[in-house]
């Protein structure tokens, strides 16, 4: 970024030299490519909201508010960010005006060419900056989480392909120290196959790591129960849900569970619950005590049962918990297909939902692609290890969310400005 004693070390320098150049200088050629603007309507909406911070702050001089503090600090990266872009933009415009004044010196020139590189070359991450600070933090990015894995089509080979996402995803949480144990498992008759798992992720901050493996994974390789040496496709469901205190605490992020304005609120009336005998195999309890728990919320027929534990109570708790985690996610994936809605009618570009097959894992070429970031790395080893690989794989996703993300708050700021004008 141009600094004040360089700026008015060129200053200096052009008013010391005023003299003509003796020939004129090719300076187009010596100038970086052209980069990449913010879209006007994230322009105005940061500065709206700098603005915002700006009166914010001035009140909090006069008398101190704790709601006023907070709104404060919430906007404060907003206003940062901004500063830093306009900061480099502005200095980036001067130095141009400079070396396109044809009575600049040439060698004033070249200093201020130097400084205009080193100023565009900063453009992309003070815009990734201020664009990143735009983005409303997700209402989950800081809960903990659950992950269900279920197999889907490809009969055995996806009980056992679902087996090994249980192994990455562990083996992720232990690499990263993310505090994790099997809230629910239900075994296949193979071994290595499940018919479903949920891992219960307790680290706060969870859910925003591990948001971006929802969707559909799909594994194309020779199952072990294939005898003639033929490549099946089959395919396993990933959801990522928020995790929720149990239902005897207060205190949530968002609220508590009696407001029915929050997402986590479940109405109790609306709610069936059944007690049976645990099924399968097991231990005397089997078959033998009413321990297993089934939940049914009647207005949108989710259903979870639960009969890992002896204790009814536990059985019912944890019910409670992921049929909580289902409601809530889908409240916000409704909300969020809204948006998608409203982006397709003024963008023409659809957004990939949780349903669509997001993810390949192919064992012939030791290949894994991402068809959401379009990331496709041969380590497929390291993948199923949770290793560095994975985190790359990750990484990428993140990413094109936070692409989305973007194309959500257009719309959405598109569409209110509309509605204002109309």
């Amino acid at each position: 970024m141009l600094t004040t004693r360089r700026w008015a070390l060129l200053q200096r320098f052009a008013a010391a030299n005023p003299c003509p150049l003796q020939r004129a200088l090719r300076y187009q050629s010596t100038l970086p490519a052209p980069f990449t603007t913010i879209s006007p309507v994230l322009l105005a909406r940061a500065q709206a909201l700098a603005a915002e911070h700006a009166e914010l702050s001035r009140q909090l001089n006069s008398e101190y508010d704790t709601r006023i503090a907070k709104k404060a600090g919430s906007l404060s990266a907003v206003a940062t960010a901004l500063n830093g872009w306009e900061s480099a933009s502005n200095s980036r415009k001067e130095l141009l005006q400079l070396i396109k004044d044809t009575s600049t010196d040439s060698e004033l020139r070249s200093l201020a060419i130097e400084e205009h590189g080193k100023i565009t070359e900063k453009l992309p991450a003070l815009k990734s900056d201020l664009q990143t600070s735009l983005i409303p933090e997700h209402p989950f990015a800081q809960m903990q989480c659950l992950i269900e894995i279920r197999p889907g089509a490809g009969g055995d080979e996806a009980g056992i392909f679902a087996g090994d996402l249980l192994q990455m995803y562990q083996g992720y949480c232990r690499r990263h120290g993310l505090r994790v144990n099997i809230l629910k498992f239900d075994a296949a008759t193979l071994e290595h196959s499940i018919q479903e798992a949920v891992l219960e992720i307790e680290t706060p901050g969870a859910y925003e790591m591990l948001r971006c493996e929802a969707g559909v994974h799909r594994v194309q390789r020779v199952p072990a129960t294939e005898s003639k040496g033929r490549t099946h496709t089959s395919a396993v469901s990933v959801l990522v849900l928020p995790n929720f205190p149990s239902q005897g605490e207060d205190e949530l992020r968002e609220g508590n569970f009696e407001d029915p304005s929050n997402d986590y609120y479940v109405d109790p009336t609306d709610v069936r619950t059944d007690v049976m005998r645990a099924r399968g195999a097991g231990g005397q309890h089997v078959n033998t005590t009413d321990s297993a728990v089934r939940l049914t919320h009647l207005p949108t027929n989710t259903v979870v049962a639960i009969q890992d534990s002896r204790s009814q109570q536990k059985n019912r708790a944890k019910a409670w918990q992921i049929l909580r985690a289902k409601l809530a996610q889908a409240r916000r994936d409704e909300r969020e297909e809204e948006m998608a809605q409203l982006r397709v009618s003024i963008l023409g570009v659809s957004k990939m939902g949780r349903r669509d097959k997001v993810r390949t894992y192919n064992w012939s070429q030791q290949r894994v692609t991402d068809h959401r970031s379009g990331i496709t790395m041969n380590h497929l080893d390291d993948v199923l290890e949770g290793g560095e690989s994975l985190d790359k794989v990750m990484a990428s996703v993140k990413e094109w969310l936070k692409i989305q993300d973007l194309g959500r708050l257009v719309a959405g700021e598109e569409a209110a400005r509309a509605k204002a004008e109309g």
